[in-house]
């Protein structure tokens, strides 16, 4: 038997859930009540402030009680499936209709090809994805987790709801990315309906048709009443794909704004003051983009090696610095782009949080080799978290001050971004 452990244990406070608006949101359960349980107040708020909200069952939660017959399986399917329509009507979600895949039961597992082609498809178009925790520990909310994180966009944030994970883990537990865990407060209208939403799960509340016990007992219950829910992000695990950043291109002529956005603008200004020699020798600015920030550097250097990976950015950035003496625009990406050195400045704008693990690794330490005696590297990245990331802002500027070989000698943190640059011991 794995250990109970109570609601009374679990004070561990959260950061709070990110404010941010959404389109189309994706909601996934591997059984009827799953969603309720998990996410049933964030659901009621992304309904509320106008999100088309897809809701997508796996399973019918026929199996619920292993000793059941076939015909009372079929029965308690049909029974879970009419108890969710009851549960959204209590919480003003009447409009959403659930997606019924008809997968069996505590068999999730050996259907994860199937459950990832329904999903993927359904998925189409949504920036938001909310999922069984990839890790619960029951098998079908891992499958259907799982299975949601292959299907959903690259564009689609990610965020997983533990259910068990309350039940059978613990507050200190070492296997749960605790750093990615949100918060979303529940008002007391979101919360009473939820609680009224549960009540409609009258076939997981009451003892089985054995005597068995609860499938939701009120010790399991009590994890669910409390003014939060909380949701645990799944980011990529690889870094961001070249196609999405080609396909940004394709999309419009300036993706992020950079000549009309004030943040764009500002975060310019404030990283070329930031640079504490007025000259350079050498500068590399992987990432180039448009080249407004390349046309900046160009001033303040001898050579510039500016590159990208899309070579419709690279174009444009030869568009932006054709005349100027000092640029070398090409095309590659990180980590094989940079040089051998000796270079004096290496500039990371809005880049490293889009590479994995083991990129983000042999970047910081291609660079580091690269520079000369005094070199330096500068950091400036967006602190909200983009989908196609596989880390924040803050994360890839830990990573980054935590080389060995490297000091700290400019930090600014605001609201909007990090900015630091660093020194080669």
């Amino acid at each position: 038997m794995r250990p109970f452990v109570p609601e009374s244990e679990w004070t561990r406070e959260f950061e709070p859930w990110p404010d941010k608006e959404f389109q189309r949101a994706l909601v996934v359960a591997a059984h009827p009540d799953d969603e309720t349980l998990g996410a049933g107040g964030l659901v009621q708020h992304l309904h509320a402030a106008g999100t088309a909200v897809t809701l997508v069952v796996a399973t019918d939660g026929e199996a619920a009680f292993p000793a059941a017959d076939a015909d009372e399986r079929r029965r308690l399917g049909r029974a879970r499936r009419e108890e969710l329509v009851r549960a959204l009507a209590a919480q003003g979600l009447s409009e959403v209709e659930p997606i019924w895949l008809g997968l069996p039961d505590s068999g999730l597992a050996e259907h994860t090809a199937e459950l990832t082609d329904a999903l993927r498809d359904l998925a189409l178009r949504n920036d938001l994805c909310l999922l069984p925790w990839p890790d619960d520990p029951h098998p079908d909310h891992r499958a259907s987790g799982r299975a949601a994180v292959a299907g959903a966009p690259v564009t689609a944030h990610c965020w997983a709801y533990p259910i068990w994970l309350w039940h059978w883990s613990r507050p200190d537990a070492p296997d749960v990315p605790w750093h990615l865990a949100r918060a979303y407060s529940l008002g007391e209208r979101e919360r009473a309906a939820k609680a009224a939403g549960i009540r409609e799960f009258t076939s997981q509340l009451k003892p089985g048709p054995r005597g068995e016990d609860p499938i939701l007992p009120p010790e399991v219950l009590a994890h669910f009443a409390r003014p939060h829910e909380t949701f645990l992000r799944v980011p990529p695990t690889r870094s961001a794909p070249v196609a999405r950043f080609a396909e940004l291109y394709d999309q419009a002529p300036d993706p992020w704004q950079v000549g009309t956005s004030w943040y764009e603008s500002r975060k310019r200004g404030l990283l070329l003051a930031a640079l504490p020699r007025e000259r350079y020798g050498t500068v590399v600015e992987p990432g180039c983009g448009t080249g407004a920030l390349t046309r900046d550097l160009a001033a303040r250097c001898d050579l510039l090696l500016a590159s990208d990976p899309v070579p419709e950015a690279v174009r444009r950035t030869r568009e932006t610095t054709a005349g100027l003496s000092t640029p070398d625009v090409h095309e590659g990406a990180v980590p094989d782009v940079l040089p051998a050195g000796p270079v004096d400045l290496v500039v990371f704008s809005e880049l490293l949080y889009y590479l994995d693990d083991a990129d983000l690794t042999r970047t910081i330490d291609r660079a580091v080799t690269a520079l000369g005696p005094g070199g330096e590297i500068a950091a400036l990245h967006w602190r909200r978290w983009a989908p196609e990331a596989p880390r924040d802002g803050r994360e890839a500027h830990r990573h980054l001050a935590g080389h060995p070989h490297l000091e700290t000698v400019v930090e600014h943190v605001d609201e909007e971004f990090l900015l630091h640059v660093l020194r080669r011991r």
